[in-house]
C-alpha cells in the first residue's frame, strides 16, 4: 500500500480564504444544503459547495498519470467510486481506444448532468454496496468520497473497493491534515466530511479493511 500524493497540485491551484468561508454565511445551513447533493451542491452559489462544476479539461493529466501508473490498455476496464459528473472518466475515454468504464455516485443531480458521452455508463449508487461483481475491474478509483461518510460506512465501503478490483490497480483519496493548521483549515473550509482523520488513522483503517491498492491526500495548506 503505497502513499500517492496525485491531486495535491491540482488541489493547491486554487485559493481558499477559510475564514471567509466560515463568517460569511452560516456554516451549518451550508453544509445542511451541500449534503443533499443536489443542484445546489455542484451548480449552485459557492458556499453549497463547487459554485458550478463544469468540464475544463483539468482532468485529463490525472487521467494520463493513472493510465501511465496502472497500465490501462485498450479493452481494460475502470470504475470510478463516486464519478460526480464523470468527468475523469470522459478523459479515460479520450485518452485510451476501447477502455470500458464505470461510474458510481450518491447524486442523482451529478448523474443527471454528467458529460453526455459518458452518461449511459454512469448509476446513482452508494459506496457501501457497489453493484458489480467480484474483480470486475482493471483499475477502481475514488476521489474525495470516503471522507464524507461516517467511520462504520468507511468499513463497508473500503472492502467493497478491494472487492470489485482486481490486484492492486486501486488509487483512494481523501481530505486529511498534517498538523492542526491543516486541521483547522480542513473544518473551516469542508462541507461534507463526516471522517477526520490523518494520514496515519487512515493507512491503518485501509489496513484493517484489507486494502491493497494506493492511496493519497489532498491537504488544506
Amino acid at each position: 500500500m503505497t502513499e500517492i500524493n496525485l491531486l495535491q497540485p491540482m488541489h493547491a491551484s486554487t485559493k481558499r480564504n477559510y475564514v471567509q468561508r466560515v463568517v460569511e454565511h452560516d456554516k451549518a445551513e451550508s453544509a445542511t444544503v451541500a449534503r443533499q447533493w443536489g443542484r445546489d451542491y455542484w451548480d449552485g452559489d459557492r458556499r453549497y459547495g463547487y459554485g458550478g462544476y463544469r468540464y475544463d479539461g483539468r482532468w485529463r493529466p490525472l487521467a494520463q498519470t493513472l493510465i501511465d501508473r496502472y497500465g490501462i490498455k485498450p479493452g481494460m476496464s475502470v470504475l470510478d467510486v463516486g464519478c460526480g459528473k464523470g468527468y475523469l472518466l470522459y478523459e479515460f475515454t479520450q485518452l485510451v481506444p476501447d477502455v470500458r468504464i464505470a461510474g458510481i455516485d450518491i447524486s442523482e443531480y451529478g448523474i443527471a448532468n454528467a458529460k453526455e458521452e459518458v452518461r449511459p455508463h454512469l448509476k446513482v449508487g452508494s459506496a457501501v454496496e457497489l453493484p458489480y461483481p467480484d474483480h470486475s475491474f482493471d483499475l477502481v478509483v475514488s476521489l474525495g468520497v470516503l471522507h464524507n461518510l461516517p467511520l462504520e460506512d468507511v468499513f463497508r465501503a473500503v472492502p467493497e473497493i478491494e472487492r470489485v478490483g482486481r490486484g492492486t490497480s486501486k488509487y483512494l483519496m481523501v481530505e486529511s491534515f498534517r498538523n492542526e493548521r491543516e486541521k483547522a483549515n480542513l473544518l473551516y473550509w469542508q462541507l461534507t466530511c463526516l471522517s477526520f482523520h490523518g494520514p496515519q488513522t487512515w493507512a491503518w483503517i485501509y489496513d484493517k479493511c484489507g486494502y491493497r491498492g494506493d492511496h493519497g491526500f489532498i491537504f488544506f495548506e
